[in-house]
């Protein structure tokens, strides 16, 4: 029989050994971190606050997030407590949870992505049927499902990856239970049926891609066709912010699966932040400053919150 050691934690990379650059990135990523949550939550409040804004397409952002939020919060606190700390280790349980929730979040972000993209081609497509289309009751089982799949996507990929005990070496050069290091070190078995998942969660993404495209090529056909350069501008800015999301998540996916391996730390890092960090914190800056809606809606809550109601109604 031949030796080896069943793996019980994983060793993170370490991006520096010297204890102020550790506190460096911690504090530059809590920054980071802290943005990034803020601008997502200030989006979610703004839009269950203002009337006016619980429609159909405000609900399905205000979903999305909620997604960046919890995509967001996977990964980065544990890095940066690990720096302030000095520590590198990762249980096998911790690493099983961000994996899971990794591809929870992620695979649910682009199912309400699919979701949102045809709530805008029929909101342009066939304006007059939008409303007996997107009914309250349609939103919220599309929504349902879209995070039930997501659910079902991650369990079935994290319970096929963790069913076997892992051996070998428990090196993970990136910041977080990345999946392709975590695979590096399962069984021949494990990888098998990994592949085999992964071929079909393709397909399925490139079916889902092969709908965006359609779905977006309608939208844009029709909207060429609004007489008024005021009128095609309005419904470009209602979808525009949707696949600016989409296409970020997207390349970043590939960009991240595309790579070259490479223990450099820095690069590591760059890649790891590309789809982990740059999504969740770019999403509610493309909506804030595209949507006057809900700049208006944060603006008025602004106000609620730090100026006395006489103030507020002298400037109003």
């Amino acid at each position: 029989m031949v030796n080896f050691t069943v793996i019980t934690e994983f060793l993170l990379m370490e991006y520096s050994s010297i204890k102020k650059a550790q506190v460096i990135y911690a504090v530059l990523f809590l920054i980071i971190y802290l943005t990034a949550l803020m601008g997502n939550l200030l989006t979610i409040t703004a839009i269950a606050t203002e009337p006016q804004l619980h429609s159909p397409m405000y609900f399905f952002l205000s979903n999305l997030s909620l997604l960046d939020v919890g995509f967001i919060s996977v990964t980065l606190p544990k890095f940066i407590l690990n720096s302030l700390i000095g520590i590198r280790s990762i249980s096998l349980l911790g690493c099983m949870a961000q994996i899971f929730f990794f591809i929870f979040f992620g695979s649910t972000e682009i199912a309400l992505l699919i979701v949102m993209s045809y709530d805008r081609f029929v909101a342009i497509c066939h304006p007059l049927h939008y409303g007996m289309t997107m009914t309250s009751a349609r939103c919220i089982w599309a929504t349902v499902g879209s995070w039930f799949s997501g659910f079902i996507y991650a369990t079935i990929h994290t319970g096929n990856m963790f069913r076997l005990p892992f051996s070998g070496s428990n090196e993970i050069h990136q910041y977080f239970c990345d999946i392709p290091d975590v695979l590096k070190v399962a069984s021949n078995e494990v990888l098998n049926t990994e592949f085999i998942l992964i071929v079909a969660g393709s397909g399925f993404s490139l079916f889902c891609l092969a709908f965006l495209f359609v779905s977006y090529a309608r939208i844009f056909s029709s909207v060429f066709k609004i007489p008024t350069v005021e009128g095609r501008y309005k419904a470009l800015s209602t979808c525009a912010p949707q696949l600016i999301i989409f296409l970020l998540f997207l390349l970043s996916a590939i960009f991240s699966a595309l790579k070259p391996p490479s223990d450099s730390t820095v690069q590591n890092l760059l890649v790891g932040m590309s789809y982990t960090i740059i999504p969740p914190f770019i999403n509610p800056i493309i909506y804030s400053l595209r949507n006057q809606r809900i700049k208006i809606a944060l603006r008025r809550m602004i106000k609620q919150i730090f100026l006395p109601k006489k103030r507020m109604s002298i400037l109003e």
